[in-house]
């Protein structure tokens, strides 16, 4: 299932970045961010609902694409595979945590924030990261910055990214999409407003690179 899963950077232009604090407002928002427009959902282990989370969204939400985000060891890359995830993002990346995400048989999205990062992954033969965290490591400009020199490689920036921020990134030759939390407000979520949740969704799949 997974082996045909075509690359994580062109499922949507907004991948949104889920916390996910009680595991049985996973499927209800998944739905609401699917019908939404936005299928590929990254789910952080960043709260012991997550794997319960994935578990409950792979089996529930097929039109879902789930991921699970934060992924800094091997440990964590085996359980959320076995809940079910069909991509892993990590924050950064050690060669012990690369050996095990290329050894999952899912795509992968290995954190960067420096040049000398992105040429390491180049030499090894992966093209596709996670350039984080966006904003504070220098945003735009040091994206575009990186598109001359290296041009193979294409990234998914997180963090600190807005819908009035988005454009620019999704502009650039080397951008496939972007991470974000803006169509999950607090209060959405704590008001288990999937409506609004879904009309956020909504709009920011109507983001496309100008």
């Amino acid at each position: 299932m997974t082996s045909a899963l075509p690359s994580v950077l062109d499922l949507a232009p907004v991948v949104p970045v889920v916390v996910i604090e009680d595991a049985a407002d996973a499927v209800p928002l998944t739905r609401a961010l699917v019908a939404g427009g936005l299928p590929a959902i990254e789910v952080t282990l960043r709260t012991p609902a997550a794997l319960d989370a994935i578990r409950a969204i792979a089996a529930e939400v097929p039109d879902a694409v789930v991921g699970a985000g934060t992924v800094i060891s091997a440990a964590a890359v085996a359980d959320v595979v076995g809940a079910g995830a069909r991509f892993l993002v990590s924050p950064g990346w050690t060669e012990s945590l690369l050996d095990a995400m290329r050894s999952a048989g899912v795509p992968f999205l290995p954190g960067v924030s420096t040049t000398s990062e992105v040429v390491s992954l180049l030499e090894r033969g992966v093209r596709e990261m996670k350039f984080f965290p966006a904003e504070a490591a220098g945003g735009v400009p040091y994206l575009k910055s990186l598109s001359g020199p290296l041009p193979q490689a294409r990234f998914c920036p997180t963090g600190g990214i807005s819908l009035g921020s988005a454009p620019s990134y999704l502009s650039l030759p080397n951008v496939g999409c972007v991470g974000g939390t803006w169509m999950l407000p607090a209060d959405a979520l704590a008001a288990r407003d999937w409506a609004r949740v879904e009309s956020l969704a909504r709009e920011a799949a109507e983001l496309r690179a100008r």
